[in-house]
Parts: structure tokens; C-alpha cells; sequence
């Protein structure tokens, strides 16, 4: 919900999210990054263990490049229910150059995941490279999504996208509470700034709840901020290969522990795989 101080939020459990792949850098940026099912897999029970409540992945292929294989990402949710207890599985429907597909893994693969991402409008990557996610696309994933019984992480890039979330609302294509992810220093996404956060945090309808997710040296900054504001977090090897500066984080797990420091400095409940299930309406 949007941000009115700090009431309540010591006894509000946050949820940490871990994007452990990603769809851009890998080995060559971070060698312990995973990519195939059996690392993916290892990683995360890691990271349920340290206090990561939701998963968010991306499949690679034999090569490591992108992919929106069904068989692929069957392998890994087989390797996630063998690995690990309770955590929630997101699958993203994002990336780019990955054709119309990329919301078939998340209505096909068995058991389905719990969540998947829309993202809400364009965004560009590179020099020449850009995904449209046009509304027609959205709503398209919504109602499938809610047909499907799917939870949609709304992932949003820059304010502009929050017109595209209202049309969903508006469209009853969305259920209570919104999950939404505001996503700080992309390339033409919102300023890692810290009034940029309260601001987005305040443009968010009523029965939102949102998670920060910020790149590379924006991550802990920020998602320190959104955990003081009440905000849920968003950590992993896909937004940021770095533990400190010149330092590569040794696993996901590495974050996702120093998130559930943090955590507990502020006085902020590590919500378990159950609170996230019942704050998200699961």
C-alpha cells in the first residue's frame, strides 16, 4: 500500500524474493551464478533456508542462453519440489528476443508455479535490443493468469507502466492484493534515487503490496530503504553479481542472508513461505 510512515510495519513480516539466473549476464559475469535445473535447485534450498520465501526464475538452456522451453522449466520445478520445502516458484514471462511464448511454461509445466511476471510496458536493453510488452500482451497474461489460478507479479519499469496496471484493475483482470515489483536503474526504467522509491510506493493503488528490486549497486541501498519503509525485497545473482564492491557474491544464499540481517536490524519479521502465501492472498 502506499507509504503513510512507519505504522505498523515492525510487526509486518517482509517477504524476500531471490532472482537466482536471470536472462542477461551469467557465468562470464559470475561464474557461481546457476543456471541449469540441479544448480538452480542446490541454490535455492540454500536460500529457503537462510529466509528467501518466494523464487524467481528464468531457465537456461544446454548452452546457457535464454530459453522458454517447457521441458526445460519442468526440469527445473522437478529439481525445486526435490531440493527444497515450501518456497513459492515465480516464473518469469519476461526477456528479450524470446518470441510470443513466454507465458506457456507457467500454464504448462506441472505442478504450475505460483506466481508469474507481466511485465507492464517497454523496456529497453542494450544498444538495439528493446521488449514491447504491449497492453494487448498484458491483458492477454492476466486473463490467462486468472483463469489458470496463477498469481501475476506486476514487474514495473518506470512510472509510465503504472497506467497499464490500472487499465488491469480496471479490467477486474487483477485480484486483491496487487503484487508489484518497482524496479530501480535500468536502462530506461526509474532513477535509483530514494524519493523516486516513496514516489512510486505512493502512485501504487490502495491494495497493492510491492517489493523493491534495484541492479547492481543500487541493491542494497535501496531495498534497505523499501525494508524501513514496510516493503518487501527483492535479491539475487540476476540484478546484481556483487557482494561488496570488486567483490562477487559466493551464492545467492549470500544475499538473501545479508537481507535477513538487515532485516533484523531494522526489527522486520522474516515472513515465511505460509505469511507470504497469506499477505500475497494466496
Amino acid at each position: 500500500m502506499p507509504y503513510n510512515g512507519y505504522q505498523d510495519y515492525f510487526e509486518k513480516p517482509v517477504i524476500l524474493s531471490v532472482a537466482l539466473t536471470g536472462g542477461a549476464q551469467g557465468k562470464e559475469a559470475n561464474p557461481n551464478l546457476p543456471e541449469q535445473p540441479e544448480e538452480i535447485a542446490t541454490d535455492l534450498a540454500a536460500c529457503e533456508e537462510a529466509g528467501a520465501s518466494i523464487a524467481h526464475i528464468h531457465a537456461r538452456d544446454e548452452d546457457g542462453n535464454p530459453t522458454t522451453s517447457v521441458s526445460k522449466f519442468q526440469e527445473i520445478r522437478d529439481a525445486i519440489d526435490n531440493h527444497c520445502d515450501d518456497i513459492l516458484v515465480n516464473f518469469t514471462t519476461g526477456g528479450f528476443e524470446l518470441g510470443p511464448h513466454r507465458l506457456r511454461p507457467a500454464l504448462e509445466v506441472e505442478p504450475q508455479p505460483d506466481m508469474a511476471t507481466i511485465d507492464l510496458g517497454p523496456l529497453n536493453f542494450g544498444y538495439d535490443t528493446s521488449a514491447l510488452n504491449t497492453r494487448e500482451q498484458n491483458e492477454t497474461y492476466a486473463r490467462e493468469m486468472l483463469e489458470n489460478g496463477v498469481k501475476p507479479e506486476l514487474e514495473i519499469f518506470n512510472t509510465g507502466h503504472l497506467p497499464e496496471m490500472q487499465y488491469l484493475v480496471e479490467e477486474n483482470l487483477l485480484e486483491e492484493p496487487y503484487w508489484c515489483t518497482l524496479v530501480f536503474g535500468m536502462q530506461n526504467g526509474i532513477p535509483a534515487r530514494p524519493r523516486n522509491l516513496v514516489n512510486a510506493v505512493d502512485n501504487l493503488p490502495d491494495a497493492s503490496e510491492w517489493q523493491c528490486l534495484a541492479v547492481g549497486r543500487h541493491q542494497l541501498p535501496l531495498t534497505t530503504m523499501a525494508m524501513s519503509m514496510g516493503g518487501h525485497v527483492r535479491v539475487g545473482m540476476e540484478d546484481n553479481v556483487f557482494y561488496d564492491k570488486g567483490e562477487l557474491a559466493e551464492s545467492n544464499a549470500q544475499l538473501v542472508q545479508r537481507a535477513v540481517r538487515i532485516a533484523d536490524e531494522l526489527n522486520r519479521p522474516v515472513a515465511t513461505p505460509d505469511d507470504a502465501r497469506r499477505i500475497l492472498g494466496l
